[in-house]
C-alpha cells in the first residue's frame, strides 16, 4: 500500500531527474546532485549520517557525501526511487512514514521552488493534516533558534507555539507552507506574518529548523 512517504519519495526522484544534476536547490549551495547524494547517504550510510545532527561526525558525513555525489547521477536517482536496503530501519514502513514524509516533502520543494517559474503545489486535505500533525509535534525543536516568539497558525485557527518569547510573530498559512517556513525556507513559504515589523525582519533572517 502506498504511503505519503513513498509518494513524496517518487516525486522527489522525478523532480531531481527532470531538473538535472547541476540544477540549483534551496539547500544553501547544494546542486541537485548534492541533494540527491544527501538523501542516499542519510538512508544507506548510518555510520556517516549521524553527522547531520552531531557536529563531531560532520567531517565524515561531508567526505562520504562527496563520494556519493561523485557517482553517476542516474545511479543516485535509482537509489532514491528504490529506497533503503532491507536491513535499514528506514525500510520499515512505520519508520519510513515517520521519518521521511516531511523530509521528502521539503526536499521536493527545495527542487521545485529553486526554479524561477515555480507555483504553489496544492496538497490534498489528508496530506495537509499529516504535515500539520508533524509540525505540532516538532514545533518547539524547529523554532528553538527563533529570535522572537513564534506561533504557527493554520487559516482555520489551529495553532502551534514554536518558541516562547516577546515580541511575538504569528505566521499564518496552510500546513505545507508552514512546514517550509519552520524548516528554514522563509523566503519561499507563502504565508502571512503578523507582528512587529522589526521582529518580522529578524524572524525572516533567522536560521530555523533542525
Amino acid at each position: 500500500m502506498s504511503t505519503h512517504a513513498k509518494r513524496e519519495r517518487l516525486l522527489l526522484a522525478d523532480l531531481l531527474e527532470s531538473a538535472g544534476p547541476e540544477a540549483p536547490t534551496l539547500c544553501e549551495n547544494w546542486s541537485a546532485r548534492d541533494l540527491a547524494a544527501h538523501v542516499v547517504v542519510r538512508e544507506r550510510r548510518a555510520d556517516a549520517a549521524g553527522g547531520i545532527l552531531v557536529k563531531p561526525l560532520a567531517a565524515r558525513l561531508e567526505r562520504v557525501q562527496a563520494e556519493f555525489a561523485g557517482r553517476p547521477y542516474e545511479e543516485l536517482i535509482r537509489l532514491i526511487r528504490t529506497g533503503p536496503p532491507r536491513m535499514s530501519p528506514f525500510a520499515l514502513k512505520q519508520i519510513d512514514e515517520a521519518s521521511n514524509t516531511v523530509e521528502f516533502y521539503v526536499h521536493a520543494e527545495d527542487v521545485r521552488r529553486a526554479r524561477p517559474d515555480w507555483s504553489p503545489r496544492e496538497l490534498d486535505p489528508v496530506f495537509a493534516d499529516v504535515l500539520w500533525s508533524r509540525i505540532e509535534r516538532m514545533a518547539r525543536v524547529l523554532g528553538r533558534k527563533s529570535p522572537v516568539g513564534l506561533v504557527l497558525r493554520r487559516p482555520d485557527g489551529r495553532t502551534a507555539v514554536a518558541h516562547r518569547g516577546t515580541p511575538v510573530v504569528t505566521v499564518v498559512g496552510e500546513p505545507g507552507e508552514l512546514t517550509l517556513f519552520a524548516f528554514g525556507r522563509q523566503d519561499v513559504a507563502e504565508v502571512e506574518l503578523d507582528g512587529d515589523k522589526e521582529a518580522i525582519e529578524r524572524l525572516r533572517a533567522a536560521k530555523l529548523g533542525v
